[in-house]
């Protein structure tokens, strides 16, 4: 018998860490990518040394990957 198994059934009853890591990941992902945007398009709002890199796109966007996988993966599921 694992974590988060019933002791009378052995069905799983627990939801996963991971999907609610998932879950804060993707809201991450959104915000930064948002803001990236938000101030890409607003010149002069924040002068940034690089900021063509788009380092809050990039890093938004592997959140917000990182989080869908999380989540999908660790979703909880009916018995």
């Amino acid at each position: 018998m694992g974590k988060g198994e019933d002791a009378l059934t052995g069905k799983d009853t627990g939801i996963s860490i991971w999907f609610f890591i998932g879950t804060l990941l993707v809201i991450y992902g959104i915000l930064i990518v948002g803001a990236d945007i938000y101030y890409h398009g607003h010149p002069g709002v924040h002068d940034v040394v690089l900021k063509e890199l788009r380092v809050g796109l990039w890093w938004g966007a592997f959140l917000l990957l990182l989080g869908i996988f999380y989540t999908v993966r660790f979703r909880p599921r009916r018995g």
